[in-house]
Order: structure tokens, then sequence, then C-alpha cells
């Protein structure tokens, strides 16, 4: 079956030839070990040049949603920085390979997110590599179940605040000087905000907290030119899964309780994120774009 964003196709019954698989592997995850692999759009997006002489940096960029949308961008004519853990290298340099071919100027900006001094120094030095920055995507992310709350341990907590909340804080807050007006900013929250699972208390949480960010800051940023919006993903087929992200006794039903039925898969992300950052959106301004396998949303 084709995948490409302009067949017409069934959406219960794309995808229907990969199903997840009971496995377990090391925080944070490498997209290498995962099976089945995660489409994430390498032999299927198709772009028009839509972002066409834009400057990107995505956090969490080597693998999954991230990955996907750095493809994507790269292929509608942007360049793009890449931050990941440096432990991610082998995801990151598939992925980095993957934009050169499709013309991108890539930068590769390993680090750890929970640090501020590096969230800091990754805009400086992507602004530095790619000549400026116009797009920033705040995505890499930390997920990891809890039975009960008594065993959130107090550094589980923080570190969870600290990759998805105060990294998308402090990039945000010192990329902001490099940003022209027509700039776009794209946080990645979850359908978690809406509707938490008991065992990802913590992470719902930030997720909520990703929301209230997004509309807040684009209300103060609209009169500037820049426009702040957010994607908001369902249960997707990522290294974060099955590196302690679930249970392992729920891998392999993933995804079956959305009205579609099934998981999604990175690549159907990109699109969002593509029309979030392009002008295409220009009167789009504190949005959640839900990208959930129709799961009914506020």
């Amino acid at each position: 079956m084709s995948r490409d964003q302009y067949t017409f196709t069934n959406p219960a019954e794309l995808y229907s030839d990969i199903s997840p698989e009971k496995q377990h592997m090391p925080e944070p995850g490498l997209d290498a070990d995962l099976s089945p692999k995660a489409d994430l759009g390498e032999e299927s997006y198709r772009g028009t040049g839509r972002l066409k002489g834009r400057k990107a940096l995505i956090t969490g960029g080597d693998s999954g949603i991230g990955a996907a949308t750095a493809i994507a961008f790269a292929r509608e004519g942007a360049d793009v920085a890449l931050s990941y853990l440096p432990e991610e290298e082998e995801d990151a340099s598939r992925i980095a390979g993957i934009l050169r071919e499709a013309g991108a100027t890539v930068a590769t900006l390993p680090g750890d997110l929970r640090d501020p001094d590096y969230c800091r120094s990754l805009v400086a030095d992507a602004v530095s590599a790619l000549g400026g920055l116009d797009i920033l995507v705040n995505n890499g992310g930390k997920q990891i179940y809890q039975e009960s709350l008594s065993d959130i341990t107090d550094e589980q907590f923080d570190d969870t605040f600290k990759t998805n909340v105060y990294a998308m804080f402090w990039t945000t807050k010192a990329a902001l000087p490099h940003l022209p007006a027509g700039s776009a900013i794209i946080n990645t929250t979850s359908i978690q905000a809406y509707s938490p699972s008991d065992i990802l208390v913590d992470y719902a949480s930030t997720k909520a907290t990703i929301n209230a960010f997004t509309k807040g800051l684009a209300q103060q940023l609209a009169p500037k030119g820049i426009r702040v919006n957010a994607v908001a993903p369902g249960p997707i087929w990522t290294p974060l899964q099955p590196s302690d992200g679930q249970p392992q006794e729920k891998i392999d039903s993933f995804g079956e309780d959305t009205p579609l039925g099934r998981m999604g898969q990175p690549a159907e992300l990109a699109p969002a994120y593509v029309f979030l950052a392009s002008a295409e959106s220009s009167y789009v301004i504190g949005e959640t774009l839900n990208v959930n396998g129709g799961m009914p949303t506020p």
C-alpha cells in the first residue's frame, strides 16, 4: 500500500502490516533497535517547498516523531539542527544522512535537555550552524510508567519535568532573541494532557503544562508575529514505548483503544508539524492540533 501523504487511503487499514511487539530496551531507546521498525516517512514523505529557506531546531530529532518531522522539514526545503542524547548517536547519524540527501544543511548537537547550560548553548550553536533560526520544535521527552505514585521517585519526577517542561522553557527563552517575525514555535504535548493514564501521572502532568505554556506564550508573542502552537499525539510507535514508557504486557495491544483501532506512526505526525511551521497556518495561534486516531479531546 502506498503511504505518501497524497494517496487516497482508508486510515483504519493503513499500516495494518505493522503490529507492535513485546520488547524491552533500556532508556532512552533507539529506533535502530525497534521491532517492527517505525515509519518515519523515509520512503514516503514528498515535499513541495513549503519551508524553503527556513531554519529549524528540533529537540529529540534523532528518532520517532522528531525524526519524522526533521525528514519532512528537510524535504520541504528547511535546514535543520538536531538535538538528542549522546547515546542516541546511531539514530541521529542515520537521520542526518537522510536530511543531507534531501539537500539540507544539518547540524547534529548532542546533549542532555535536563541541563540548562546545554539548552542555551544548543540554541546558540544551531543559530551559528544554520545562519539563523525561525522554527523551534520542542519535542524531546521522557516517559517512564509507574503503577503507583509511591513508585515515582523524586529523581524521576524531577527528570521528567526537566526534560519535558524546563527544557522547553530554557530553549524557547534562549531562542526568542533570534526569532524574526514569521517564526514558529511548536511544542509536543500529548493525549495524556486530556486523558491521563493512571500509570503516567508525572508524564501526563508535564503534557498538560506544555498545553498551558503554549497557549499563554502564544498570546504574548502573537503581536510580534511569532506563532506558538502544539501538536498532541495519541499512541504513536516510537522507542519511547518499549523503553519503559509502557508496561510490556500492554505493548502488543498498543493503540487498539483508538477509534481507528491501531497505533499511529511518526510519519503520520510530520504533516501536522509542517503545517504549523509553514505560512499556511498564518492565522493559527495557540492551537493544539490533536493527531490521535480519533480519541476525543476538549
